[in-house]
């Protein structure tokens, strides 16, 4: 048992566990070398003896319940020294002497004060008579006289005191509880604390309580849990086993029978079969783990309801200084019982989400009873360190809204993240195009978010990515499926309004992990959205609990989907889907001076659908006499990016003038009273459109002004800006200088006559490949320490000779990396390839040799349209150009025509200048660029109106081999003449694109 506390003193230390009577305890060992519950003793104390407490059918003797009391108070808990002093083998007991706080002897404290009665027992052993005492008898006899002289305990000499401590036992409390009435005294105290002592614990989830002041005996099963089964064991070892720990009277064992059995230990011994079960795994630690709680403790029970057979299920607390545990909630933290739905249902909801949640992390954890637990398979998986701050460009529904970062400079279209709220589902929105019509509340729950988050600051937790199909019945595994990322949304300065001041104080109070107001617990508690019942393993929002107790308050408040009201009915004409006469045919309800409207979606720059609420309807506007680049155009991506920051669902004024052929309306358009043309022009964005009479245009003064800053100060499109040159916004700004000669060699073929490049003798090149060589590679990367993101400058592993070259990532794993095996896309900057590489065969590069810019330099052959990789010959074309150009010992001289910039000035995969060049091998008269037309895998570009003389002979030389293949019908001549000189009037293939030739060059 416990550690002798000196060698051969027979002392040893103890914690009581238990109080059976008052002249008894159950000590159990403060330590234990075995696994499981530690092992326990039972010592009565040695020549005492304290009146008995009421068996089946009987009663108290006077002052029993008292003297038990006296004990139980006194040493409930508490570590003690104790000592066997004798043993009577034919009862199983051993009696000792036992020390609190290590000089304060029990039996003398409960002597002196009265509670029991010093005695020496005469014991028939083998036919002899023995005496057996305490070594201090004299002393106890010496206390119980001054006991009885100042009529302490049971002592006392008021009259009527010995009667009025007999307690007035109910039948329950007397062998009968067939006799107690559940129901009742659940209608009667039903979410009421009640006083209790636990008397006997059956289970870890099983209690026997003495309900104060009433004393009815109950067994409580404890709601919302069940802890692993003790089994049952043989009938006749039961009852020898309660007998052991009864607390029947000290005193001569062979003088009297045996007393009958308690009604706890009567219960016990009936509610066991004559076959023996083990018990389950943790069985006995669950009851270990509640008896060291509860047993012989005072527990406040809250009776949650009663089961078909009148059996109590109810909610046990226990003190724990100055707070209450609930043994539920203990339980199942530890994992020593798992949660059942079935009585949870009867509880409250907040304490089933606590229960709920505190079995998700134990099996997380895999605490004890959950050590083998397997988990289902999910979707979804977690995001961490993902955190961003930044403003609400749109709100897609009620459960989506799209947030540009911060982090990512201004308009860029890379700013903008879409989020899905985590852990609630909203009504959908539908879709037009496939004649979908948003569902009941979908635009409220919408126009509820628009109204308070576009445009505002808001913090981005984001949590968990989720792969889910694309249509309706599809598997989440199939190829049409999409991941979506979730996360949590806090609006840092909540607009005070319509009640939110009230969950922004609840967020405030909640502490500092939440950092303003939670946009989901917002939507939920409005009845926009229902949270979302995950399985065990899902990921899930971390404020869970917080949207349940949101929408448990919508439900009871009966809001919006959870109202039995109809949802308001909105009637929207769409004019951008109907005809230009339809639109025409609204002219004149929109042609009425300056009206509100709402920015609904950006098509372009210059162009957008805007929601009239007045006239309920939804049209196409554009700017008068502004127009931005088209699509795929030079800052194209940059005005759109701009304007949805700057109007996407703001609410704006427009003033419509008139409405074109196609059904678009044209006017001017206002957002806080300030010209939006104003701010594209202003920032080189957009220009203005001369052949417009600029006298219908409102504002038209501030427009010129706006436009003739941005070309002063060369921005965006007015860069190559010259005064008194009008600069064509066309497909690819050119810049024409002298021709100069490039000795290259080909690093890479992309197809479509377009490759890579190193240049010959470039001290560049050398530097840093010996830079490269000189690296000491280190062993593969913890998961966490490195973590590269698209666009950071890497060492990357090529597969094809293992060498290590700097890389760019142009694609990360979704969520971060969870295995060496997580693959990322990188382009080799060095030489223009690209391919997919494992985490473990990156590392971080050194500032000094990522900040060098990539020595690939992106080509195209001049004055030739050759076909991609997409079109008939497109495979052919790029076989031949790797043929003619990649190889270890070719180098070409490259005469450069026209440098391309409107890839932008950032260099790499593609972006950076294109150098527009004629290809020529040492000792070759053919170029390439001539080689390719004489194959018939290329065809000559559209002549321009005016050519320089150069351009002309050149192109007049070319058309040479280009009818050479004409006449052969080689290649794309095979068929014949081809009449268009357009890219899409190339035959095309059926099939997929092939993918691209050749390794690339080391």
């Amino acid at each position: 048992m416990a550690a002798s506390t000196a060698s051969g003193t027979g002392w040893y230390k103890g914690r009581v566990k238990a109080v059976p009577s008052g002249d008894s305890l159950v000590i159990m060992a403060l330590t234990s070398n075995r696994p499981g519950p530690p092992p326990e003793k039972t010592i009565t104390l040695a020549s005492l003896i304290a009146p008995r407490l009421a068996r089946r059918g009987g009663v108290d003797e006077p002052f029993a319940w008292d003297s038990r009391e006296y004990l139980r108070k006194l040493c409930i808990g508490k570590e003690v020294t104790f000592r066997v002093e004798y043993a009577v083998p034919s009862i199983g007991r051993e009696f000792g002497s036992v020390y609190l706080g290590g000089d304060k002897n029990v039996a003398m404290l409960v002597v002196s004060e009265g509670w029991a009665k010093a005695i020496c027992f005469s014991v028939r052993e083998q036919g002899q008579q023995k005496g057996e005492a305490s070594p201090f008898l004299a002393e106890l006899l010496r206390l119980e006289e001054q006991a009885k002289q100042q009529g302490v305990g049971r002592w006392s000499k008021v009259p009527g005191a010995a009667e009025a401590s007999i307690r007035n036992l109910p039948p329950s409390a007397i062998g009968d509880p067939s006799n107690l009435d559940a129901m009742g005294l659940l209608a009667a105290n039903k979410g009421s604390p009640m006083q209790g002592i636990v008397e006997q614990v059956r289970d870890g989830s099983t209690v026997r309580v003495y309900l104060l002041p009433d004393f009815q005996f109950v067994q409580v099963f404890v709601a919302g849990i069940q802890a692993p089964s003790m089994g049952r064991r043989a009938a006749a070892e039961t009852v020898v086993e309660t007998d052991l720990t009864s607390d029947e009277q000290n005193g001569d064992a062979s003088a009297e029978p045996r007393a009958a059995l308690t009604s706890a230990q009567r219960l016990a011994a009936s509610s066991t079969a004559s076959s023996e079960v083990s018990p389950d795994p943790f069985g006995p630690e669950a009851k270990y783990f509640t008896e060291v709680r509860c047993l012989n403790r005072e527990v406040r029970i809250v009776l949650e309801g009663v089961d078909k057979f009148s059996n109590l299920i109810g909610s046990v607390y226990y003190p724990e200084g100055d707070t209450a545990k609930d043994v539920a909630l203990e339980l199942v933290e530890n994992g020593l019982a798992k949660y059942v739905e079935w009585s949870a249902n009867m509880m409250e909801d907040d304490a089933k989400r606590r229960l709920k949640s505190a079995e998700l992390q134990a099996k997380k954890a895999r605490l004890r009873m959950w050590t083998n637990y397997v988990p289902p398979a999910t979707n979804s998986k977690a995001i961490r360190d993902q955190n961003f701050t930044g403003k609400v460009v749109e709100v897609v529904s009620g459960d989506c809204i799209v947030v540009a970062d911060d982090s990512i400079p201004y308009g860029s279209p890379l700013a903008e993240r879409r989020v899905n709220l985590s852990s609630i589902r909203c009504p959908k929105m539908g879709n037009p195009r496939r004649d979908e019509k948003p569902t009941a509340y979908a635009r409220e729950a919408r126009e509820f978010l628009r109204t308070r988050l576009v445009g505002k600051q808001v913090s981005v937790q984001m949590e968990y990515s989720r792969k889910v199909p694309m249509a309706d019945g599809a598997p989440a595994a199939s190829a049409d499926s999409r991941v979506m990322d979730f996360g949590s949304v806090f609006l840092l300065s909540p607009v005070k309004g319509d009640g939110d001041e009230v969950s922004a104080a609840n967020a405030s109070a909640a502490g500092s992990q939440q950092p303003g107001l939670n946009v989901a617990e917002l939507v939920v508690g409005r009845g926009f959205g229902t949270v979302i019942r995950h399985r065990d393993f899902e990921e899930r929002s971390n404020y869970y609990d917080a949207l349940l107790a949101a929408e448990s308050r919508a439900i009871s408040g009966k809001k919006g989907i959870h109202s039995a009201k109809d949802p308001p009915v909105m009637h929207i004409q769409d004019l951008t889907m109907a005809s230009a006469k339809k639109a025409r045919d609204f002219l004149p309800f929109l042609n009425r001076g300056r009206i509100p409207a709402i920015v609904e979606y950006v098509l372009s720059g210059h162009r957008f659908k805007l929601l009239i609420p007045k006239e309920t309807c939804s049209i196409a506007f554009s700017f008068s006499g502004v127009r931005c680049p088209g699509r795929e155009e030079p800052y194209s991506d940059e005005a759109i990016a701009l304007m949805r920051r700057k109007i996407m669902q703001r609410d704006v004024v427009v003033e419509v003038e008139t409405v074109d052929r196609t059904g678009t309306f044209l006017g001017s358009l206002w957002e806080s009273k300030t010209n939006v043309a104003v701010t594209l022009l202003e920032a080189g964005l957009a220009k203005l459109q001369t052949s417009f009479g600029s006298d219908r245009i409102p504002d038209a003064h501030l427009l010129e002004q706006a436009e003739l800053s941005a070309k002063r100060k060369k921005l965006k499109i007015w860069e190559n800006y010259v005064e008194g040159e009008e600069v064509s916004n066309g497909p690819a700004t050119v810049e024409n200088k002298q021709k100069e000669l490039l000795q290259v060699v080909v690093t890479e073929i992309l197809g479509g006559g377009k490759f890579y490049v190193q240049t010959v003798g470039d001290q560049r090149v050398s530097a840093i490949q010996k830079q490269l060589a000189s690296l000491t590679i280190q062993e593969a990367p913890v998961i966490g320490a490195f973590n590269p993101k698209k666009g950071d400058i890497v060492l990357a592993q090529f597969s094809m000779d293992n060498s290590w070259n700097r890389a760019m990532i142009v694609n990360a794993p979704r969520g971060g990396v969870l295995s060496p095996n997580d693959n990322f896309e990188v382009f080799y900057i060095d030489y223009g390839n690209q391919e997919e590489v494992p985490y473990s065969q990156l590392r971080p590069l050194d500032p000094s040799l990522s900040a060098s810019p990539g020595l690939a330099q992106l080509c195209s052959l001049a004055f030739l349209k050759v076909p991609s990789l997409d079109d008939e010959f497109g495979t052919e074309a790029a076989q031949f150009l790797s043929e003619q150009t990649m190889g270890s010992s070719l180098q070409f001289t490259a005469m450069i025509e026209e440098r391309d910039v409107s890839g932008g000035k950032v260099k790499g995969k593609g972006t950076g200048t294109v150098l527009i060049v004629t290809l020529v091998a040492e000792k070759s008269d053919l170029s390439i660029n001539a080689a390719m037309l004489q194959e018939g895998l290329a065809r000559l570009e559209k002549r321009k109106r005016w050519e320089s003389k150069d351009r002309k002979s050149v192109i007049d030389n070319l058309e040479n081999f280009q009818k050479e293949a004409k006449t052969g019908r080689r290649g794309i001549w095979q068929y014949g003449d081809v009449d268009s000189d357009d890219d899409e009037d190339l035959p095309t293939l059926a099939a997929a694109a092939a993918k691209k030739t050749g390794a690339g060059r080391r």
